[in-house]
């Protein structure tokens, strides 16, 4: 099979975008549940009929190497080709999830045939000697089994997936090590207690040991070294395959702020630095957000070279205006709120996570609340469906501007504008409903459209201009391939305070300096 344009991440107007059949994309989606595609009359019942209403262009789905290669060397694609198949179906694109040695710090995912030969896939050990139920990075017996079966995989893809499918991979998922700030095997300890390699001595510009050089973050450092080292040997076989962008994803630190109750050497912010250094084959290393700081992390990580795609994210009614910040604020390749089909589910269905595993995995139970999410994320994903012709015109110009409640503390903010300020009064924050946020575009140099949440809107001349800004014209509309479409004019009382309310709500405004 011939492909004649890979997706692609490359800089575009200063921006790293994603590029699919040749033309900018974004991804508006959603991801599904852990063991949801492992069936596909599951797929076909559970999934797909309440994933049809909610605007989404693309699921992020897992793939399973228990499921790919459930005996050493022999292969079955057959929950790949089924998933390839309804996507095509129901025109969405792919985001694939490889549940290879890692999920979610532990090795839960691997075959049964690697589960029942302890001795020659090692676990990772805790300083006092227990096992940890996750199979050691510095076993390379696992991971040549690991870069083997996901080339394969991507072999597999580029030969079967004509109607390009899929976009993008994940490198395994939720990388890192529990119970343990590093790995206490044999092997690992031998590695530990010896000179650091020499490409991290001439990175860090550091000598000697581990301990030496990073004191008490040495365990952590050690084991993002490790995962890092043998994520990038999974990723570049793969890649040699089929060169999809591919990216791997981060459990977030969390308090008490100790590697081993976050998994310690994943993507976190902290070893960013280690992780982009050691792999090379990730366009990104990418944020799953079940804290409520959601728009604060995605700032983080939209740093240091690194474009954010926010593969997994609280589904609750906050999301609508957090993916409206992920994409305009942060120019974003991607959002998904996970768990996505619960959304349009009816309530007795929901498999809720017992509170006494969110507590073990300190996890905010908010995340999960649905209440209103389905209708005002729908609306979030149409309305910048609509608006991204637009944004892509303004943003070399700098005439996109998005904002959002970060703190509950926060009265509003201004945005300061060619010709203007505007600003905008916070409401307060009400159960089942977004927060406070949204973005205007500058039209023209009097001329602004402006979507919001869960606000009021001001506009002011410059200070020390002299003058007065003045509201002249105001429409609430649609925004549609042909541009703005009025719904109604306000004026009078109405013009006089400009409100959003829970649903998005979109203005364009005409003023006047006088």
């Amino acid at each position: 099979m011939k492909i004649k344009q890979l997706p692609e991440v490359k800089m575009f107007q200063g921006y790293h975008t994603l590029f699919v059949e040749g033309e900018p994309y974004v991804i508006l989606g959603g991801e599904i549940h852990n063991s949801a595609a492992s069936g596909e009359a599951y797929m076909e019942e559970e999934v797909w009929p309440y994933l049809r209403d909610l605007e989404i262009n693309t699921v992020v789905a897992p793939v399973y190497w228990e499921c790919i290669e459930p005996e050493l060397g022999a292969f079955d694609f057959s929950t790949v080709d089924y998933l390839l198949e309804q996507a095509l179906r129901e025109n969405v694109r792919l985001v694939l999830l490889w549940f290879g040695l890692w999920k979610n710090a532990e090795s839960m995912y691997v075959p049964i045939w690697m589960k029942r030969d302890r001795k020659k896939y090692f676990h990772c050990k805790k300083e006092k000697g227990g096992e940890i139920p996750t199979i050691s990075p510095f076993c390379k017996e696992a991971v040549e089994r690991d870069r083997e079966a996901f080339a394969r995989l991507m072999a597999y893809l580029k030969e079967q997936d004509s109607s390009q499918r899929v976009i993008m991979v994940q490198v395994e998922n939720e990388i890192g090590l529990l119970g343990s700030e590093r790995d206490y095997s044999p092997t690992a300890q031998e590695v530990f207690s010896a000179e650091m390699p020499k490409e991290v001595r001439e990175e860090f510009n550091l000598s000697g040991t581990w301990q030496g050089a990073f004191g008490e973050d040495a365990g952590e450092y050690f084991m993002a070294w490790a995962f890092a080292k043998a994520v990038e040997e999974i990723a570049e076989a793969g890649k040699k395959e089929y060169p999809l962008p591919m990216y791997t994803n981060a459990w977030l630190e969390q308090f008490p702020w100790r590697a081993g109750i976050y998994p310690s050497g994943g993507p976190v912010r902290k070893m960013f630095r280690m992780w982009k250094f050691m792999a090379p084959s990730l366009f990104t290393l990418a944020p799953d957000i079940y804290v409520p700081m959601v728009p604060e992390t995605m700032d983080m990580y939209t740093k240091q070279n690194n474009p954010l795609f926010v593969p997994e994210v609280r589904k609750d009614a906050a999301c609508a205006v957090n993916a409206l910040y992920a994409v305009f604020g942060c120019h974003g390749i991607g959002f998904s709120p996970f768990g996505i089909e619960e959304l349009s589910m009816e309530p007795e269905k929901i498999d809720r996570i017992p509170p006494e595993v969110m507590a073990a995995l300190n996890i905010d139970p908010a995340a999960f609340e649905v209440e209103g999410s389905a209708e005002y994320l729908k609306r979030s994903y149409e309305l910048i469906t609509k608006l991204l012709p637009l944004y892509y015109r303004l943003r070399p110009a700098g005439d996109v501007y998005a904002f959002i409640r970060k703190d509950p503390r926060e009265q509003g903010t201004v945005v300061r504008a060619r010709g203007y300020d505007v600003q905008f009064d916070y409401k307060r924050k009400e159960p089942g409903k977004p927060e406070a946020g949204g973005v205007i575009f500058q039209l023209e140099d009097h001329v602004f459209l402006i979507a919001g949440t869960m606000c009021s809107i001001t506009f002011h001349s410059k200070m020390g201009s002299g003058k007065t800004a003045e509201l002249i014209r105001l429409e609430e509309g649609a925004w549609e391939s042909d541009g703005f479409r009025p719904r109604r004019i306000l004026n009078g009382d109405e013009k006089m305070f400009v409100s959003c309310k829970d649903y998005i709500v979109l203005y364009r405004a005409e003023l006047l300096t006088v």
